[in-house]
């Protein structure tokens, strides 16, 4: 089987700003509670005129219009959402009829919350290589503002809206690894109100105490399979939910933090999304060029994981 690359990157936030000072006028918490646990200082939200369809729409056309390829060259389009605007059609079919991508390609969603991403990644070597094709679009997008319980200062201080997204091609001398993972998923029961709700939930400790461990037996595997190691790669981006995870993983793993991209003060834990907002911006900023090896981490409800040693190649 050929292996993946990256190619180009695309992001989309929405214009609105949440500041902590913000959230503190509606439920009971502060900047400084926020941002010392969390590291998160605002994120973004959507408004009335702007959707998960939008941003999605938005961060895919950037990739490929950085590509330099025409929509007719995409091979399969795979998005990474758990904040869909429909049940169905899926948002990856949505993509592709607002970018003009061709119909008969494989079109489909990953819900992998936090993970997505990077399991979009996988899935879209999988495609390339079955079906004959070259390109994948692969994007990342939630609207979790729609999910919030604004009264739960434990959930809604954490998440915002955006998307990312990237331009993947098969290569025959590409270096690629890749580790993915699930621990058994749990469903919510809410005492008087059935086996359902509408708002995220999430036991904090719990999700801190996995993440701190799972990630470092991910990037542990990645450098098995790659031969690669932290101190090989020009960055490794991790999900972003909170910063006190990732500066944990960097103390466990005796790894210079310069290396760990962090975002999250801006843009909060935007789920599927925050993987590839965060390349784009290393991208933008020239911090990773082409021939760079990355090294990208994601943990998320399920519980998922995922981890991606890949080339960023450019164009």
């Amino acid at each position: 089987m050929k292996n993946i690359e990256i190619i180009s990157t695309g992001r989309a936030v929405p214009s609105k700003v949440v500041t902590n000072d913000d959230l503190a006028k509606i439920v009971d918490t502060n900047d400084e509670w926020i941002s010392t646990r969390t590291g998160i200082r605002e994120r973004r939200f959507c408004s009335e005129e702007e959707s998960a369809t939008t941003l999605a729409v938005e961060a895919a056309r950037k990739a490929l219009e950085a590509s330099h390829l025409a929509p007719s060259d995409i091979g399969a389009c795979i998005c990474a959402t758990i904040s869909g605007d429909y049940a169905t059609p899926s948002m990856a079919c949505l993509v592709q009829r607002e970018l003009g991508l061709r119909e008969p390609i494989p079109t489909l969603d990953v819900n992998a919350a936090c993970s997505g991403f990077l399991y979009g990644i996988e899935v879209a070597r999988g495609l390339l290589n079955g079906c004959g094709e070259k390109y994948a679009l692969v994007v990342g997008c939630e609207q979790l503002s729609k999910l919030l319980d604004m009264t739960d200062r434990s959930t809604c201080v954490l998440f915002g809206d955006g998307a990312g997204a990237a331009v993947v091609r098969l290569s025959e001398d590409a270096t690629y690894a890749s580790t993915l993972g699930a621990r058994g998923g749990f469903e919510i029961n809410v005492e008087g109100a059935g086996h359902g709700t509408s708002h995220i939930h999430m036991q904090g400790q719990e999700v801190f105490k996995f993440a701190t461990s799972i990630i470092p037996v991910c990037i542990r595997q990645l450098q098995e399979k790659s031969g690669l190691s932290v101190e090989d790669v020009s960055r490794v981006v991790c999900h972003q939910a909170n910063e006190r995870i990732i500066d944990s993983v960097v103390r466990r793993m005796k790894a210079d933090p310069g290396k760990f991209y962090k975002n999250m003060d801006r843009f909060g834990n935007t789920s599927a999304a925050s993987v590839p907002i965060a390349l784009d911006e290393l991208v933008e900023k020239g911090d990773i060029k082409a021939g760079d090896m990355l090294m990208m981490v994601g943990f998320g409800a399920g519980l998922t994981w995922a981890g991606a040693v890949i080339r960023y190649a450019g164009v």
